[in-house]
């Protein structure tokens, strides 16, 4: 038997707020970006995403984290040699892709999980 559950609002137990997540912490911010770091192809709580300089993107958070104290994981798109590596701020992170000797530019894939202000 399916059964199909339709909600507006799910309250606490008091009735007076929202059902808050307790011993848990989704992602809180994510994107994905193309090589060039000059668009942003899918992305979740990123208000916009900025060219930082070869291999550096920045990303802008639509709702910023508490402070720069969160967890950033960044993966590059590509089987390569370089490695990616993330710098946090409460309103948004950096992600750099270095190869051993300079940056260089490639797709990036960043999630974030932390408090948000």
């Amino acid at each position: 038997m399916t059964s199909v559950l339709n909600v507006d609002t799910i309250a606490d137990k008091a009735g007076t707020g929202p059902v808050a997540l307790t011993k848990q912490s989704p992602l809180k911010a994510w994107a994905e970006t193309n090589s060039a770091g000059t668009s942003i192809l899918d992305s979740f709580n990123i208000a916009s995403l900025v060219d930082t300089n070869t291999g550096q993107q920045t990303c802008n958070y639509t709702n910023n984290f508490e402070s720069g104290s969160y967890v950033c994981v960044t993966t590059g798109d590509t089987v390569s040699s370089n490695n990616t590596f993330s710098a946090t701020a409460a309103g948004n992170w950096i992600v750099y892709s270095f190869n051993g000797s300079s940056y260089s530019d490639m797709g990036m894939g960043t999630a974030a999980a932390g408090d948000l202000a």
